[in-house]
């Protein structure tokens, strides 16, 4: 088929060149021209797709690049992968009403439209398939068929296309359509009932973990408080062969999913209830101040070892959201870095996995870990355990580390 991806960052580039490997002609679309011209230089910018990948699809055309919406023209299946981002608690869903304007000036009858951008629920009943009748004029599982087909991004056990994928539609003809085009790219599609059940179903996995961080998080500064080591009583309660799912602390939430998803089950509750969520909102409390903690803790232990935070170096180690990835949205760390050198601190940040020139993206002085580095500094933190990190290195060399990860071990380092 014809297919176009809308959206071509960490969610839609991976989509659309799986999407061209099996057989589909896609035309990865995308309102930054600088994106396109990137792209469609076979230089990929997601972790997950090798530019090598992107280079074959491309010399195969199968996949081409595109900022102009006449490319759209002709496709029988548009997915739309842009962002929804929070501005002050509020869901910002400008960018699925612009691409479904565009989208719908290309909408021709017996073509199908699919929505993977994380929303509340109502969204691809309520805003996406008004606004794609209004602007084309026909009209939604009649003339052209729709649904909504959450995101998941794979992980390090879990490929791309080995993640099950929720398929949902307006009508059962949408569905089958939707599930069909998925069939080919997933290896497993699950049919739910209907969209709103999909959209709740997105928030409901992502608000599951950012509630059970938070929980974890909140327990850990309790036990260090008691005196006791919150790693140690994790592993124990984990032998517990049912029941209990591990988590673990760290220096706060980030990222474009956490941070924002249970906020719009969260928004949309309180707009049409009229009651809180509240189990979303104090998560949201306690994730938001784990930055706060961490520079507490770091002071307490300077204060110690009788070393003012004002004037003291401090090199923080990996400054990404989490572990292994290139992406600095929404990081903890950032906070971090703002705490201590509005104490005065003199802030140093190692990441190995910003490439050079991108400079600009941490808001510290960037350095590497290097044994004179370590050295040098008052306090090393380890925000993120990245695998290009030398951790015996880091025991060897710094005098004191305050260990967010719990992968260090040594009189020198203080486990958060």
């Amino acid at each position: 088929m014809q297919i176009v991806v809308a959206g071509q960052g960490y969610v839609g580039l991976p989509l659309a060149v799986r999407a061209a490997e099996v057989g589909h002609r896609v035309v990865g679309y995308d309102v930054d021209p600088n994106l396109v011209q990137q792209l469609a230089a076979g230089r990929s910018h997601v972790r997950d797709v090798d530019s090598s990948r992107l280079h074959a699809v491309l010399d195969a055309g199968a996949y081409s690049a595109a900022a102009d919406a006449a490319a759209l023209a002709g496709f029988e299946l548009a997915v739309i992968t842009v962002p929804t981002p929070l501005r002050d608690g509020v869901p910002d869903l400008t960018y699925i009403e612009s691409c479904a304007r565009t989208l719908g000036g290309h909408l021709r009858p017996g073509a199908t439209v699919v929505l993977e951008s994380t929303s509340y629920p109502g969204t691809t009943e309520e805003l996406l398939l008004p606004i794609l009748e209004e602007v084309s004029g026909l009209t939604g599982g009649v003339d052209f068929l729709a649904g909504f087909s959450p995101e998941r991004i794979g992980n390090k056990r879990w490929s791309f296309d080995g993640t099950p994928k929720l398929v949902s539609g307006i009508d059962a003809e949408s569905l089958d359509a939707i599930k069909g085009f998925y069939d080919g790219i997933f290896q497993t599609t699950v049919r739910v009932s209907g969209p709103k059940v999909a959209e709740l179903a997105k928030l409901l996995e992502n608000t599951f973990r950012f509630v059970n961080i938070s929980m974890i998080n909140e327990m850990a500064m309790l036990a260090a408080s008691l005196g006791v080591n919150i790693w140690e009583a994790i592993d124990a309660a984990a032998t517990k062969p049912f029941g209990f799912t591990p988590f673990t602390p760290g220096p706060g939430v980030g990222g474009h999913c956490l941070p924002v998803d249970p906020m719009f089950l969260s928004w949309k509750a309180q707009q049409e209830l009229g009651v809180p969520f509240r189990f979303a909102e104090l998560a949201a409390d306690v994730n938001r101040n784990m930055p706060d903690y961490v520079v507490r803790r770091l002071v307490e232990a300077l204060d110690k070892r009788g070393v003012p935070v004002s004037g003291a170096r401090i090199l923080l180690l990996g400054l990404t959201y989490k572990y292994n990835a290139t992406d600095l949205r929404n990081s903890p760390s950032a906070r971090v870095a703002e705490l201590l050198t509005a104490l005065g601190a003199d802030v140093r940040g190692a990441e190995p996995n910003i490439p050079d020139g991108d400079d600009t993206k941490l808001n510290v002085h960037r350095v590497d870990a290097t044994p004179d580095e370590l050295a040098a500094a008052d306090a090393v933190v380890l925000l993120m355990d990245h695998p290009r990190f030398d951790l015996a290195m880091i025991e060897k060399c710094a005098t004191y580390v305050l260990d967010c990860r719990n992968r260090l071990s040594g009189i020198n380092v203080e486990t958060l």
